[in-house]
């Protein structure tokens, strides 16, 4: 992803910043739903990586990512 003059978003980058939002959303959900905080942002954030993790991994089998 191009951001202007030069600087870009790298994959890793993107992912660590989509898990730290996941952790993020998971435990405002926790807390909106009466659970402990750190329990959902734990969840939120291995089930969301494992989906992102299997959706390169499928992604590179088939030739869509270089």
């Amino acid at each position: 992803m191009d951001l202007g003059q030069g600087k870009s978003i790298t994959p890793l980058g993107s992912s660590l910043s989509s898990l730290a939002v996941r952790a993020l959303m998971g435990g405002l959900a926790a807390r909106a739903g009466g659970a402990r905080v750190i329990i959902g942002a734990i969840r939120v954030t291995f089930w969301g990586g494992l989906a992102m993790a299997m959706s390169a991994g499928i992604g590179w089998l088939v030739g869509a990512i270089a």
